[in-house]
């Protein structure tokens, strides 16, 4: 076993145990999956992890030194004049702890009692007291990034939903336009010399947050039930246990290899899963 994958974990950290929360990433596995969620959260055993994007995640310290600097400052960083957005990055005791991973915006949720949290990148506040969700990405495209329109955003798109929707929760006036401020890797150079070239973008989005309540009085319903859910037909590793479920049956009954039974399915939980889709990953074979 990798001694990065700890499939079983300790149970104080199972939903039920002291130590359970949900994150904004476990809302996500909801929605792309509620069994997969499910065997996560109440059983225990998690997805293996993918290994980490490091120079995604260089990039993002980068960009919140820099923006830190303003934020000392109380200025605007230039591109707030490069794009006309009157704002400046917003200051708050709380600000790093807001920006730590298995930290974050915490809210005690009172129709569930959960407490939910989510780790944010930047937050600006304009003149009218709005605070700003601002989210980090980088990536490395031919073209400009000036959208967020292929299937995969959604996911983004939702992350910043969550972080507004949990502002909003803590009794911030938090305004419903965040931005994605996008790093692109630029490949025209004449080589690499030492060091990556980016062009970076501001793309705004207006988010839509009353689908988050539903979901988390659903995602309960899930958690308190005794029978495991539906898989999402579009999920990957439930595809996945089943084909490996029916290849060591025909291993295990050979006479029956021609014609294997097909996999039983669960029964469905009271929640229908009509509104659930599978957030698409963007596409691979890119630098980051």
């Amino acid at each position: 076993m990798s001694q990065y994958y700890k499939p079983h974990r300790n149970t104080l950290w199972n939903y039920g145990g002291p130590n359970w929360r949900l994150s904004r990433s476990k809302i996500a596995l909801f929605l792309e999956c509620p069994q997969c969620f499910y065997i996560d959260n109440k059983l225990g055993t998690a997805r293996p992890a993918g290994f980490p994007f490091n120079i995604n995640s260089a990039v993002d310290a980068l960009l919140k030194k820099e923006f830190d600097g303003y934020r000392a400052s109380g200025t605007k960083h230039p591109i707030h004049d490069e794009y006309g957005i009157d704002a400046i990055p917003f200051a708050h005791a709380e600000m790093d702890t807001w920006r730590e991973n298995f930290k974050g915006v915490e809210i005690r949720h009172k129709p569930t009692g959960f407490v939910i949290a989510g780790a944010v990148d930047d937050l600006w506040v304009n003149p009218a007291g709005e605070i700003i969700v601002v989210d980090y990405k980088a990536t490395s495209k031919d073209a400009k990034i000036d959208s967020l329109d292929e299937g995969w955003h959604d996911g983004y798109k939702r992350q910043m939903e969550i972080y507004q929707w949990l502002l909003r929760e803590r009794g911030f006036k938090v305004s419903s336009t965040g931005y994605f401020v996008y790093a692109n890797a630029l490949k025209d150079r004449d080589g690499f010399h030492g060091k990556l070239d980016f062009e970076v973008t501001l793309i705004p989005y207006t988010g839509k947050t009353d689908w988050v309540e539903e979901t988390v009085l659903k995602l309960k319903e899930c958690l308190d039930s005794k029978e495991l859910p539906v898989a999402a037909t579009t999920c990957d590793y439930c595809t996945y246990r089943g084909a490996v479920e029916v290849s060591l049956g025909r291993m295990s009954h050979p006479e029956h290899s021609a014609a294997p039974a097909p996999l039983k399915n669960v029964k469905p939980q009271t929640f229908t899963r009509a509104s659930v889709k599978k957030d698409e990953t963007e596409p691979t074979g890119q630098l980051f």
